[in-house]
């Protein structure tokens, strides 16, 4: 895999030329270029064979023969790239994929919102407290956290930690994922001891009973396949700062082929998919698996638009489109888009976020969201595939494994006024460990039509 240096002819790539919508304004432009070229020097984090195997793995979601778990950070923090962190959010993955894999007796592909999403849209440019006005928050890759002028100066010295946080991460997942901590019969008990101590455990017994007593049965008969003992897991992230993205293209030397080779799956977000802008330029040029998020908003001729844009062959596991509606938005938005896109032929992985558009302010002036409305949300994206008769074809949540306080509900019942005590995330609020298997059992409810 090589440097590209295909370009439209002016030293640029053809998306350089758009304009392209919440960028990073960096101060000084020469740091800038130093940082991009020593970037584009460096070794890929992924391979395109890997995207290509993600993609192949995707068709099977197209075609309903696979089910797709997409989740992590909001947003990664370049201090929590410790080995606890990042096993914690890796087992809670397994375990609830590990449950959805039994209940839709088909395999789940598993992709993390990991090793590269440190950079985050944001609905305003500047941000106001006790009179002072400072650049928004973007993300650790963009600018720092803390409320201060310094703080708050997009660096481009971070794109290279970005790449450096990234690969750490990615080097400590492929160690636990072949290494033998990813053994299914391991994940299983982890999932036992969650029904156990549960408060609404007892609802899920009859499930973990029934995996419980299939591993025993092939325990019996002496089956043993090495796949129990590792699994696949692909990384992904929103494809957000262009300057970074470009510096990690590549050309395959195997096919000719542009890759982006900072994750396996990049998507382009609900605030930067205008059709004539840079990133929906990019993404097309692009052989990695695409997604594209689709607000209540989206209308049927944009994502009929977007296919052809980005899906021009109509290949399954080339294009995913996660829908952000709202649970009191999706029974009604995402039919007519469904349907219209079916129609065409077009074999798009569907996949739902019920976390975006249930967000809210509590009382105490925490950005929250409510289990029960990102619950409805995935039982209203099941109702209108099951009406239609296309496949559900997975999830997208924005998840931890820890046990902080920033969503309420759940089984663990969070109250509003239990924000304040574990309330971590940088930007958007998370489910935590046990908010994420309650949501994994009840899904898994679901798709047994239960």
């Amino acid at each position: 895999m090589t440097v590209t240096t295909e370009t439209n002819g002016t030293g640029q790539h053809s998306w350089q030329s758009l304009p392209a919508a919440q960028q990073p304004e960096w101060p000084d432009q020469e740091a800038l270029r130093k940082v991009l070229a020593e970037l584009a020097s460096y070794p890929p984090l992924v391979f395109a064979g890997e995207c290509d195997q993600l993609r192949a793995r995707l068709g099977a979601v197209a075609r309903g023969e696979a089910f797709l778990l997409q989740g992590g950070d909001c947003a990664e923090a370049f201090d929590a790239v410790s080995a606890d962190q990042i096993r914690n959010k890796l087992k809670t993955l397994l375990q609830m994929a590990a449950v959805l894999t039994y209940a839709a007796s088909v395999p789940v592909v598993k992709v993390g919102r990991i090793a590269g999403q440190y950079s985050k849209p944001r609905s305003k440019s500047v941000e106001t407290r006790d009179g002072v006005t400072l650049p928004v928050y973007r993300g650790d890759s963009v600018n720092g956290f803390d409320f201060t002028p310094e703080a708050r100066i997009p660096d481009p010295e971070r794109l290279k930690r970005m790449y450096n946080a990234s690969a750490a991460t990615l080097n400590l997942v492929r160690a636990f994922t072949t290494g033998g901590y990813a053994d299914l019969r391991q994940v299983h008990a982890w999932n036992q001891d969650f029904v156990r101590n549960s408060p609404a455990g007892q609802r899920y017994e009859r499930l973990a009973k029934e995996i419980d007593n299939a591993l025993a049965f092939m325990k019996a008969c002496g089956v043993a396949p090495e796949e129990f003992k590792t699994v696949e897991f692909f990384s992904s992230h929103e494809a957000l700062v262009l300057d970074y993205e470009t510096a990690l293209t590549r050309t395959d030397s195997r096919t000719g082929h542009l890759y982006d080779v900072s994750g396996h799956m990049v998507w382009i977000g609900e605030r930067t998919r205008q059709l004539d802008h840079a990133h929906i330029e990019f993404a097309s040029k692009i052989r990695n698996p695409i997604g594209v998020k689709l607000g209540p908003t989206t209308t049927v001729d944009e994502a009929l638009t977007l296919i052809d844009r980005l899906d021009p062959e109509r290949e399954p596991g080339r294009l995913t489109f996660i829908t952000r509606m709202g649970a009191g938005r999706i029974r009604e938005h995402l039919p007519a888009l469904v349907e219209k896109v079916t129609a065409t032929g077009a074999q798009v992985v569907w996949i739902c976020d019920p976390m975006h558009g249930n967000t809210f302010e509590a009382a105490t002036g925490h950005k929250t969201r409510s289990f029960d409305d990102v619950l409805d949300e995935v039982k209203g994206f099941f109702e209108v595939h099951r009406a239609l008769g296309t496949h559900p074809g997975g999830i997208h949540v924005e998840l931890t494994g820890d046990d902080v306080t920033e969503c309420v509900g759940g089984g663990d019942e969070v109250q509003v006024d239990d924000l304040h005590q574990r309330y971590e995330t940088a930007c958007d609020p998370r489910l935590n460990r046990s908010q994420s298997l309650d949501l994994a059992f009840l899904v898994a409810e679901m798709y047994r039509g239960n």
